[in-house]
């Protein structure tokens, strides 16, 4: 693919033809079945050929249709296997891929934002990217101090794209739906259009970078390249040597790597919003980099694309978040429902039992009540069956809880991790990460 696809009207009708397109299997698959083919096995070629044409087309169009496929593919695990199956496959390459751009458009932006001597800064550039993703792509090169630096360059029209696509995808929602079952399209999409112009940043994501570069420099665990330089559609950071991300791990990692991964991506976003002030809120697995020690050993965990952060008004997580979650998990349901009332996540005029309401968030801090918690597929899987299914107590309580604006970002990104722990299947201490890291969580209560 040579380019970002600008055509509006094109882009419009590659996504609207995605729920037709289903509606038409769908109609053939009912032939078949009349026909005599099993309805299984009809239902799987339905769904294997649906996951290929949807993430087929979001990861080609790129901008907005590829970043929400990328946010679809951190919850692949709350779907059923049934469903899952012909999904995973497709889901996991929009997580650390895309189709390159041409040499030449990457040059033609580099003069823009770096000025027509740009050759004398960075000295050499590798032909072909490393890494592509939603909106921008990546390239090798050397600055002209000898520093090894990773190059990304935005695409051509990728904020046209962005805002198109999302808004296209809004108005689908309701007709997108089906194709990814068992997952509420709508807010996920209200959100990241929310988020559409600090994405497009790259001077703000500099910043951003700059400051979790300063707050980690000397971790022994956690690695974030420094800036080397920053333009409107360029940003220049130092290069950071891994060959695989979490994805490589979630695919066919051992035991050991799971954990160890899994740990450090715990203890970096509940821990990073106290040294930055910020909450990396892009947790997909191509975004965290695998850096294994010398002797081959489970090492550290390289942190990428600071893109999308929230700047949290008072520096840190929300004082309630953790002081909430730890009423829960001592299950004082009276002192949870009245916090919860008080934080807005239960309106004044909303009715709720206090009994049925601790009944529905238990599961949620089971991982906090154990000294070490194995998250998995069928863990997210129940968890998700339980709060969507109409004839389970759980689902009137979900449907009257409210989530406030100021946390819009925060449970996406908390969703989004608990996603990546249980395609990881790992084991954390996650409950004395929350001790040590998250506000109010280990202050007395009462």
């Amino acid at each position: 693919m040579a380019d970002l696809p600008r055509n509006a009207a094109r882009r419009t009708a590659r996504l609207a033809a995605l729920p037709v397109a289903y509606a038409g299997r769908n109609a053939i698959g009912f032939g078949k079945r009349l026909g005599g083919r099993p309805a299984e096995l009809v239902m799987s070629e339905i769904q294997q050929r649906t996951a290929e044409q949807v993430f087929r087309t979001l990861g080609e169009l790129k901008g907005g249709a590829m970043k929400f496929g990328q946010a679809l593919s951190v919850l692949e695990a709350a779907l059923p296997d049934e469903l899952a199956g012909p999904y995973r496959e497709q889901l996991t390459k929009l997580q650390d891929s895309a189709p390159p751009m041409p040499t030449q458009t990457v040059r033609e932006t580099l003069t823009r934002d770096l000025g027509a001597d740009w050759q004398q800064q960075l000295v050499w550039l590798d032909g072909g990217p490393t890494a592509s993703a939603s909106i921008g792509q990546v390239h090798r090169g050397r600055w002209h101090d000898g520093r090894e630096v990773a190059v990304k360059v935005q695409y051509p029209g990728a904020g046209e794209a962005l805002r198109a696509d999302l808004k296209q995808l809004s108005r689908l929602a309701r007709t997108i739906g089906p194709l990814i079952p068992g997952i509420d399209v709508k807010p996920l999409i209200a959100e990241m259009q929310a988020r559409t112009e600090e994405e497009l940043d790259y001077r703000l994501e500099a910043d951003a970078q700059r400051a979790f570069a300063a707050a980690y420099r000397d971790d022994p665990d956690i690695v974030v390249p420094d800036v080397v330089a920053a333009g409107d559609a360029t940003l220049i950071t130092e290069w950071l040597d891994s060959t695989s991300s979490l994805a490589a791990i979630i695919a066919d990692g051992t035991p050991q790597e799971r954990d160890h991964y899994g740990e450090l991506f715990v203890r970096f976003l509940v821990g990073a919003p106290g040294r930055t002030g910020m909450l990396h809120a892009d947790p997909h697995p191509g975004n965290f980099r695998i850096i294994p020690a010398a002797d081959g050993s489970p090492g550290r965990m390289g942190v990428l694309d600071f893109g999308a952060v929230a700047r949290l008004p008072e520096g840190e997580l929300p004082l309630a978040m953790g002081s909430l979650i730890r009423l829960a998990a001592l299950e004082d349901d009276q002192a949870l429902l009245a916090g919860l009332r008080e934080e807005g996540f239960v309106k004044d005029n909303v009715r709720l039992d206090a009994r049925q309401l601790l009944d529905y968030l238990a599961p949620f801090v089971e991982p906090t009540k154990v000294e070490r918690f194995r998250f998995s597929r069928a863990w997210m899987q129940e968890q998700f069956q339980r709060v969507n299914n109409p004839r389970d107590p759980s689902f009137t309580v979900a449907i009257k809880i409210n989530l406030p604006p100021s946390y819009l970002l925060i449970h996406r990104t908390w969703l989004g991790a608990i996603g990546i722990l249980s395609q990881l299947e790992a084991e954390v201490p996650f409950g004395a990460i929350l001790s040590e890291s998250l506000p109010g969580y280990a202050d007395p209560i009462g």
